[in-house]
């Protein structure tokens, strides 16, 4: 378990990861919109979702998490093997993307600052990108969220990372139902 070492219990991790994934994946929903903006000239939505957050940020974050949270003592490592993390998600899933589903949800080919670009599914800047964006979620917000999950209650924690994961995981449902 992720927090075991914290004293935190089973229920509060799972809190917490959801809080983690919620987090992230609007993290991705800001940071593209800004991206794009700047790419494109004007601000665009981005995501697969209604809502603001991009699902594979939120999954990003609990890879990142799960297999580099205790490793935080060594900044450089969880740098690089973040990169390794994001770089292997992104491009296995723009691949079954496109391979199972015919859905291309981004291409590098076609956006600024792309170098290292592999099949348009991942290239260097992001790469990059992601590895100092795990610095930023494994060194601020886990432990914001942690002291957060400590100071209310197991109920009100319950609560808030429940409803804000069903609401995050409907939007995921019903977009693909609808779209």
């Amino acid at each position: 378990m992720i927090f075991k070492d914290e004293g935190i219990g089973f229920k509060k991790t799972i809190y917490i990861i959801l809080l983690i994934m919620v987090c992230s994946g609007f993290f991705g929903f800001v940071y593209e919109m800004l991206f794009y903006r700047i790419d494109l000239g004007y601000f665009i939505k981005r995501g697969s979702t209604f809502g603001p957050w991009i699902p594979i940020y939120a999954f990003g974050g609990l890879f990142i998490t799960a297999f580099t949270y205790k490793l935080k003592k060594h900044p450089s490592v969880v740098f690089l093997v973040n990169c390794v993390i994001t770089g292997v998600l992104e491009y296995a899933t723009g691949w079954v993307l496109w391979e199972f589903f015919h859905k291309r949800l981004w291409d590098y080919n076609v956006e600024i600052w792309n170098w290292g670009n592999i099949n348009g599914y991942i290239c260097f800047r992001s790469i990059l990108f992601f590895g100092l964006s795990s610095l930023f979620l494994i060194y601020m917000v886990v432990p914001s969220i942690k002291k957060i999950a400590n100071k209310i209650s197991e109920k009100s924690l319950a609560i808030i990372s429940c409803t804000l994961g069903c609401i995050f995981g409907i939007d995921m449902l019903l977009y693909m139902i609808l779209k």
